[in-house]
């Protein structure tokens, strides 16, 4: 791998310090050290290779960290992490001690704000700018967005807002056609319609040099047009959506050509009007696997870098939800199936082009998902909502406003339930068991197996208001011995005074411990919530409960449970092994290990030692 420049690079400095002509190198460089990283660690690829050129015109055109830079989601922020002093330590992305996969201030001075879930980034900025201005400081801020991640509602929240005062404030909207599946919706068609104009400010300095030729009137008339941007577009092509909420709008520029996107960034930043530059680029670029395939190397594990294969291809939890919708959609006309913007990472691909009267992919827009789910129901449909545990998190008050209060039978899939892996903090799903649950008439399943998941699925058809299955991610693994039994709960080795308590995933590990512990008994939870008052009585009379969540401790299933054992006058000594903080970046298995999950740390507990 060639990098001469690449190890010349110790700070933004160095990049504005290079020559135009060896700009194209320096991407190349780039390009093959992502490529290379990506193959052996995992994480975005395409997103990155596409925002190569964008990012070295960035930071040519800025002073970071004075301006602020910020990727939205951030994992097209490889490109900012090389260009920032980080090419030495990059072959440690998304390992455990390692660089992050998204942006991390306690990383770099060149990383503002954390960034995981998408259309935050215009929020965040804004505010960064307003800081500065209240303080007195230098420099502006930078929202780097792309076009997938403006179907989020939160981001019209923010142009709204700072379109509404003059500033230097600049948005740039990083347009690839995609967000992880193929962008949908009216925003997608309406950008489409955008980049095929003739571009503006061609035309506009085509005319201004035209104008200054002519003689007599020819400056009075240039002068008049462009004393009003408005009058001059409005002659060109309607002012767009962006000009309507108060910024400038340029282009659509070339994502590839770094001296077109320079001028543009000169002309944004010394204008006193918030600006949008919109950027086109080619998602996956350099690479012809992604080009070709951009939203199967969105996200990737490791892979062969001649022949783009990963070898994964064995079956998961996300395929086995597809594949049961679709089998239960062919009996009953009226299953939908809902996804925002992620139809390929749930495994909704197959639905999505067999029913495709049924299936709506909303984009990025969780809080539209829930709610459209609710109006769904309340027509006689019966929706399935199929998302991340993490991204689920920003629709809380519909699940609770417009799907539970209103008594709806709404369906939630979630998928990346618990430990995630290398994703780190803003990707882990701990949290969806603790608020779900606190939710009156909230009913939630977790299966330990590809068959019980099966079996949960088809139990939800005829459930009442809110309903949630949650897995994780990946393979059934050693968990493949549980089989469906429709029952709450079931028992392993009844009778004895210690008893092990889990769900889910650290079920296989649980039984095993159990198994080689002949003073032990085993209760698997698979509703996880409600848990029924005879149950909890019987677990009462167990001398001592060991209970394990794959989920935080405050508030989950194992702390309700404590609850309501005191509420039982319960003398059992309770012992809970639970998620206290936010989980960094390392591989599943080590994180349960660290957590005291995995099945060493159980049998360790049996025998009275701590995990």
């Amino acid at each position: 791998m060639k990098d001469e420049l690449l190890r010349g690079i110790a700070s933004p400095d160095d990049v504005k310090k290079l020559p135009p002509e060896q700009l194209c190198e320096l991407c190349s460089e780039i390009r093959d050290c992502l490529i290379t990283t990506v193959s052996q660690n995992g994480g975005h690829l395409a997103s990155s290779l596409g925002a190569v050129e964008l990012t070295v015109a960035l930071h040519r055109s800025f002073s970071s960290p004075t301006d602020a830079i910020l990727f939205d989601v951030g994992h097209q922020s490889y490109t900012h992490k090389l260009l920032t002093g980080r090419y030495d330590c990059f072959s440690t992305l998304r390992q455990e001690n390692g660089l992050s996969g998204f942006m991390r201030p306690d990383e770099s001075q060149h990383d503002p704000f954390i960034t995981g879930h998408s259309s935050n980034s215009i929020s965040a900025a804004y505010g960064i700018y307003k800081a500065k201005a209240l303080r007195g400081e230098p420099g502006t801020a930078v929202a780097v967005i792309g076009d997938g991640a403006m179907t989020g509602g939160m981001a019209y929240e923010a142009l709204n807002n700072a379109g509404s005062e003059k500033s230097k404030f600049i948005v740039v909207l990083n347009d690839n056609k995609m967000s992880i599946s193929r962008n949908v919706g009216a925003m997608a068609k309406y950008l489409n319609r955008i980049r095929s104009r003739v571009g503006y400010h061609s035309f506009k300095n085509w005319l201004n040099r035209f104008l200054n030729k002519v003689p007599l009137f020819g400056k009075p008339l240039r002068d008049r047009l462009f004393s009003s941007k408005t009058m001059l577009k409005n002659a060109i092509y309607h002012s767009n959506i962006f000009e309507g909420l108060g910024f400038n709008y340029f282009g659509p520029v070339d994502g590839h050509d770094i001296k077109a996107m320079e001028n543009l960034f000169s002309i944004a930043k010394n204008q006193n009007r918030p600006a949008l530059i919109h950027v086109v680029t080619v998602k996956g670029k350099g690479y012809p696997f992604a080009e070709s395939q951009p939203n199967l190397y969105h996200g990737v594990s490791a892979f062969d870098v001649q022949s783009g294969t990963s070898g994964h291809s064995d079956e998961d939890y996300s395929s086995v939800v597809g594949q049961t919708l679709c089998q239960m959609a062919e009996s009953d006309g009226t299953v939908c199936a809902i996804t925002a913007a992620m139809t390929s990472g749930t495994g909704l691909t197959e639905f999505a082009s067999t029913y495709k009267d049924r299936f709506f992919d909303v984009g990025i827009a969780e809080e539209h998902a829930v709610t459209f789910s609710a109006g769904l129901a309340k027509g006689g449909m019966k929706p399935y909502f199929v998302v991340y545990s993490s991204f689920l998190q920003r629709g809380f008050d519909q699940v609770i406003h417009d799907a539970a209060i209103g008594g709806f039978d709404v369906r939630l899939c979630i998928d990346r339930a618990g430990v995630v892996g290398e994703d780190g903090e803003t990707h882990q799903g701990l949290f969806d068991a603790a608020y779900l649950s606190l939710i009156p008439g909230v009913t939630i399943w977790s299966p330990a197996s590809f068959d019980e998941l099966k079996g949960m699925l088809f139990r939800t058809l005829s459930a009442k208001g809110v309903t949630a299955v949650r897995y994780p991610r990946g393979g059934q693994g050693d968990n493949a011995c549980f089989c469906d039994t429709g029952a709450a709960a079931d028992w392993f080795y009844p009778g004895h005074q210690t008893l092990v308590i889990t769900y889910g995933r650290l079920s296989g590990g649980a039984l095993e411990a159990v198994r080689q512990n002949a003073q032990s008994s085993l209760l698997k939870l698979n509703r996880i919530h409600p848990i029924d008052d005879a149950l909890i009585k019987e677990i009462a009379t167990y001398e001592r409960v060991l209970f394990f969540e794959e989920g935080i401790r405050d508030g989950g299933i194992g702390e309700q449970l404590a609850t309501r054992l005191l509420e039982q006058n319960s003398r059992c000594a309770f012992s809970l092994y639970a998620i206290d903080r936010f989980v960094p970046c390392a591989k599943t298995k080590a994180v349960l290990s660290h957590w005291g999950l995995d099945q060493e740390s159980v049998m360790k507990a049996l025998e009275g030692v701590k995990p």
